[in-house]
């Protein structure tokens, strides 16, 4: 089972969508399913997971609708407030969903001290009981909040998406691999490796300048907690798909043919609770 297990679909509304600035006009479309699934078949990909943009309940309807009527859209991380005090109501509603596998909250543009507040850390204790990841969506400077959530939960899974950004424009590497080091430490901890291309320049990176990052976070969380995500259509400011794709199966070659099974799809069935 090869799956993409980052990815997003929106149907683009500038009023909404203030984040996709001028320099992203590519980004200034719908992307949906019918645009990815065949760019999953040209990579021999099964399917991917599908992860919330938006951050209102409307957003997390909108994915599952779309994953209803998908089949190759495996599984969906939503939004729900999860520092309402009605959160446990709202948890056992969308836990009818089959494909709701996990929630997401843009904690990257929050203020620090987010993830140490306590509404947002009664919002992440209630998710173990429906088998709920949380992928923990963050710049560097707050890998160390994001330490001590996953230390004050250690039996909820979390998900690092795209390696905690690091700042690989400017190539620092130090401060944000000691952290990554740490945060790795902590076994209920998974990364993404995604969305990489992006925080490097964008048209002039090459496999060599990615190459330190992903040698941190493999050689700290292993074949068994790395998941392949194109973080497409976000990936198109810096390539194409198969630009995206082909970087990491191209890095992964080193392992053996096993764990490039689990990186490019099985790790995601795993982390996610995913079905065939």
């Amino acid at each position: 089972m090869k799956i993409d297990a980052h990815q997003h679909f929106w149907q683009f509304n500038p009023q909404k969508d203030t984040w996709i600035t001028d320099e992203m006009a590519v980004l200034k479309s719908d992307f949906l399913p019918e645009d990815l699934e065949p760019l999953l078949r040209q990579h021999q990909l099964d399917g991917c997971v599908a992860v919330q943009a938006g951050t209102s309940e409307k957003e997390t309807l909108f994915l599952l609708d779309l994953a209803e009527k998908n089949s190759f859209i495996k599984g969906v991380v939503g939004w729900l407030d999860l520092c309402d005090e009605n959160i446990q109501e709202r948890l056992h509603l969308f836990s009818s969903y089959k494909k709701l596998k996990g929630l997401r909250h843009i904690v990257q543009a929050e203020a620090d001290g987010f993830m140490l507040r306590k509404d947002f850390q009664r919002g992440i204790s209630a998710l173990e009981k429906y088998n709920f990841t949380y992928d923990i969506l963050i710049f560097p400077h707050q890998l160390e909040e994001a330490i001590e959530l996953v230390r004050t939960f250690p039996k909820q899974k979390f998900i690092l998406d795209h390696c905690a950004k690091p700042y690989i424009k400017d190539e620092k590497i130090t401060v944000w691999k000691n952290h990554i080091e740490k945060l790795a430490s902590f076994k209920n901890v998974a990364c993404k490796v995604s969305g990489l291309t992006t925080e490097a320049h964008w048209k002039t990176w090459k496999k060599e300048t990615i190459k330190p990052y992903l040698d941190v976070v493999f050689n700290v969380f292993g074949t068994k907690r790395t998941l392949f995500g194109s973080d497409w259509p976000v990936s198109l400011l810096a390539g194409n798909y198969a630009k995206t794709v082909n970087l990491i199966e191209n890095y992964i070659q080193q392992f053996p043919k096993t764990e490039q099974q689990q990186i490019m799809g099985l790790n995601a069935k795993n982390w996610y609770s995913l079905e065939n």
